[in-house]
């Protein structure tokens, strides 16, 4: 076999690796809440208290797998959140992805136009509320804002 031939094997099999740990870490991630008895994948639960910013995302009242759709510029998306929080105290919604790319630079643009995508379609259904949008990157619990 070629050593191009072994390479290309390598990202298949490097990409497949990848994607079946970041959805094992995902299908965790949607257990976890962190209340006044956390719940959840230890190792998880101490990452996320680890960071005062993501608690919020796992609070009791947070929902995982939020389907949304509606229409930007004419064009009608369907897209489901990984984590949604509504405050209507504050009157503020949180929503977060999870992305588990090892170079966060490659599909930064693609990620970003996504949140803004959740952004546009929670703006439109909750109109009176601020909607803030957040990316975990899970390979090292960074959490970045993106508007």
């Amino acid at each position: 076999m070629s050593n191009k031939l072994k390479d290309v094997l390598s990202e298949i099999n490097n990409a497949t690796h990848a994607t079946q740990e970041g959805r094992k870490i995902h299908a965790k991630l949607q257990r976890i809440t962190i209340g006044d008895q956390p719940h959840g994948d230890d190792e998880l639960v101490n990452k996320i208290t680890a960071n005062p910013q993501l608690i919020k995302f796992f609070v009791p009242t947070s929902r995982t797998e939020v389907p949304i759709a509606g229409n930007i510029n004419g064009k009608f998306i369907s897209r489901r959140i990984d984590r949604l929080v509504i405050d209507d105290e504050t009157k503020n919604i949180y929503v977060l992805d999870y992305k588990s790319d090892t170079d966060k630079t490659a599909y930064r643009d693609k990620y970003a136009a996504q949140i803004r995508e959740y952004i546009a379609l929670l703006r439109d259904a909750y109109p009176d509320y601020t909607v803030h949008g957040y990316i975990l990157w899970l390979q090292d619990f960074e959490l970045v804002e993106f508007s």
